[in-house]
């Protein structure tokens, strides 16, 4: 061995002292007997640890701090396997794909630590699904009762304030315990850290300058909003679905970029608080992950009762700041407009959240996202991912699904697989829409046989009882009358969802559906009619 072997640091800065190998027994006998080793043993691991790591770089003249590391943890692997890493698991991101892996392996005994770059608990609680159908639920009820005198009910005080339904949505978001909540998962017995994760190898990451290690990961950092490449768009404020519901009162008009179900919900939010709303999409129409049917009758309500500028196959050409205002600038069938807003939302694409050093661990990712297979398995095998980092328009049902396959697999020796599921889309507008399997344009896509009906609200005493006719359920079954996909348009769409995503599901038939008991007076009933007309 060379007289002198220095020890170059990630960075590359040089320190003065060479290589000292006591640090590295000193470090190896404290994890030891932090897992209660005793303390001989710990002594004679240290020893074969440090020989070990001594006799690979005796041909070395330099050798990295990363090598110190790797080699290390291999001898100590094969010595003491429980040592070799500082963790059992580390779960990278705390929303929907890793809080459940996360939990579940600590229940099982694991050292587990979880990573988050932003607010504990991830999306859904923080910015997502809580706080918009908190305000949601709210915007709803606020509508309903301004609708009352139908009803022969006075309502002549009806109004509402905005910072208590900011309260309100805080309320929520506090309830479910794991909102920017560190201590949830510290009372568990898991290591919580905030920072942004960075891989400096396959089996070590780096959070705010310290180094963590550990035999397993789970990334399931999501991801984020995409911003356009507009001209103008970097010296003009705007917002996304995560700022917009920080405003603390609703704009006078807004301008948003994209109609997905997130962008719709948002739109519906603030109409019904007064603002005045352009919703526009490069695609034909609006939601168009949904049928032609559910855009145009979602498109003619939004415009007709809430007063909207729909503006389907419009592209934005030009953003430009002037005073407090913003002034967008579209075009749309071959003629260019412009409009001046208060605010604007851009709530079109998603891209996966995959910047933290993925090749240092050799893990395949394209700009779709971190590539897996059916066992969630990235290419570095002892790595797993899961949620919307892998699929970003990935659903927070489906996405919890994953988590808890992920946490199995890293726990268990026989691996299960991901089902092939059955898609299942929610949209939470007033009325409602959700549809689930197969849509009518997926059938045409696939050249599919199959059989169509629909069952207008109107023909439930539901309708008639609570003055809501706006709505339908249509059926889509093949030759045999097996369901093959399902769509609702109602009040309750959400909750309608969930009978026809079990048949769909178990190959049930339209005459299991006509021949199940429907409460007459119940939105459901629509469901029985739309069967019905399969027979």
């Amino acid at each position: 061995m060379p007289a002198r072997v220095d020890v170059v640091k990630a960075r590359g800065k040089r320190p003065t002292e060479a290589f000292n190998s006591d640090k590295l027994r000193h470090s190896v006998i404290a994890t030891c007997l932090s897992l209660r080793t005793p303390e001989g043993q710990a002594e004679e691991i240290a020893k074969s640890v440090c020989d070990g790591v001594l006799r690979w770089s005796s041909h070395r003249q330099e050798i990295t701090s990363d090598d110190i590391r790797r080699i290390g943890a291999d001898i100590l692997e094969k010595q003491h396997p429980e040592a070799a890493y500082l963790y059992n698991i580390i779960v990278i991101g705390s929303g929907a794909g890793g809080s459940p892996a996360a939990s579940i392996a600590a229940r099982s005994g694991k050292r587990v630590a979880i990573i988050e770059k932003d607010e504990f608990g991830g999306e859904s609680p923080n910015w997502g699904e809580i706080p918009l159908g908190s305000m949601l639920h709210a915007a709803h009820i606020y509508d309903t009762a301004k609708q009352s005198a139908t009803f022969g009910l006075r309502t002549s005080t009806i109004g509402y304030n905005y910072p208590s339904l900011l309260s309100w949505r805080d309320t929520a978001i506090k309830r479910t315990g794991a909102a920017g909540n560190r201590r949830y998962y510290e009372k568990q017995g898991i290591s919580a850290f905030s920072g942004a994760a960075h891989f400096l190898s396959p089996n070590e990451i780096s959070v705010n300058r310290r180094h963590l290690s550990a035999k397993k990961f789970l990334i399931a950092t999501g991801s984020e909003w995409q911003i356009p490449d507009i001209p103008g768009i970097a010296e003009t404020p705007y917002h996304t679905p995560k700022t917009i519901l920080n405003l603390t009162r609703p704009p006078k008009s807004l301008f948003i970029i994209g109609s997905d179900s997130t962008a719709t919900e948002i739109a519906c939010l603030m109409s019904i608080f007064g603002t005045k709303v352009y919703l526009s999409d490069p695609s034909t129409r609006i939601l168009p992950n949904y049928d032609s049917d559910v855009s145009e009758l979602l498109s003619d309500q939004l415009q007709t009762q809430r007063g909207m500028t729909v503006l389907p196959q419009t592209k934005v050409v030009a953003v430009q700041k002037e005073g407090l205002q913003k002034r967008i600038t579209y075009t749309k069938s071959g003629t260019e407009r412009t409009v001046k807003v208060d605010e604007l939302l851009i709530a079109d694409d998603r891209i996966p959240s995959t910047d933290m050093g993925l090749e240092n661990a050799g893990v395949s990712y394209t700009h779709h996202g971190i590539s897996v297979d059916q066992n969630l398995q990235t290419s570095a095998r002892h790595i797993y991912a899961a949620g919307a980092c892998v699929h970003p328009t990935a659903a927070t049902h489906d996405i919890l699904m994953q988590s808890r396959v992920a946490a199995s697999n890293m726990l268990k020796t026989k691996p299960i697989v991901v089902e092939a599921h059955v898609p299942l889309q929610v949209t939470r507008t007033h009325p409602g829409v959700a549809r689930v399997g197969l849509s009518e344009d997926d059938c045409l896509r696939r050249d599919l046989r199959v059989k169509t009906s629909v069952a207008p609200l109107t023909l439930t005493p539901r309708s008639n009882i609570t003055d809501q006719r706006l709505g339908f359920v249509k059926l889509i079954a093949d030759k045999k009358g097996a369901l093959l996909g399902a769509t609702v348009v109602a009040p309750h769409a959400s909750e309608m969802i969930h009978e026809l995503a079990l048949a769909v599901r178990h190959n049930m038939t339209a005459h299991d559906l006509f021949s199940t008991p429907h409460e007459f007076s119940s939105w459901s009933e629509a469901i029985r009619v739309a069967a019905s007309k399969l027979l």
